[in-house]
């Protein structure tokens, strides 16, 4: 069943790495859009109202597309000064509950995006500058914190499966 598990989590890890370099190609295109938006503001006197809402829209999506991809690379900030001088089972135990909270905690969050978005959809919302649909903005968002979700419990199940270190109980 391990070697399932595994190969499940290669799977969405690829999917992963595309979300996050989606969320890249994002960045720059708001870098771009937003340093036109200065220039046109500050060097021809003229402010373009859409660079506003759509830099605005956009911090949804951009802000939860890199999560999984920093589960992956283990990048969230840890403090590990107590937990290095704990026995291997017990620092195990800190880190399945660790997965615990990150699961249950984007849960939530995945939650409420994709609420956000079928609400969005269904009241034909658009936004007030662009004229885009708003459920555009937030599914991107809603499909990352759901793929974090998916991805944080395969890594729990994997963690909680493998067999605590030799010699420690």
């Amino acid at each position: 069943m391990n070697d399932g598990i595994d190969h499940l989590i290669r799977r969405i890890e690829r999917a992963v790495v595309w979300l996050a370099g989606a969320g890249a190609v994002v960045v720059l295109i708001q870098m771009l859009w937003i340093s036109y938006g200065v220039f046109v503001r500050y060097g021809l006197g003229k402010p373009d109202r859409m660079v506003t809402e759509a830099t605005a829209l956009l911090l949804f999506p951009v802000a939860f597309a890199g999560l999984a991809y920093a589960l992956r690379e283990d990048a969230f900030p840890k403090v590990t000064m107590i937990t290095d001088q704990l026995r291997p089972s017990l620092r195990r135990l800190f880190d399945i509950t660790n997965h615990i909270l990150m699961f249950a905690v984007g849960s939530f969050f995945a939650y409420a995006g994709v609420s956000a978005t079928i609400r969005s959809f269904n009241s034909g919302v658009a936004s007030e500058i662009l004229h885009w649909p708003r459920y555009l903005f937030w599914a991107p968002g809603a499909l990352a914190l759901v793929l974090f979700s998916f991805y944080a419990a395969l890594r729990l199940i994997r963690l909680i499966r493998n067999s605590a270190p030799s010699g420690e109980l």
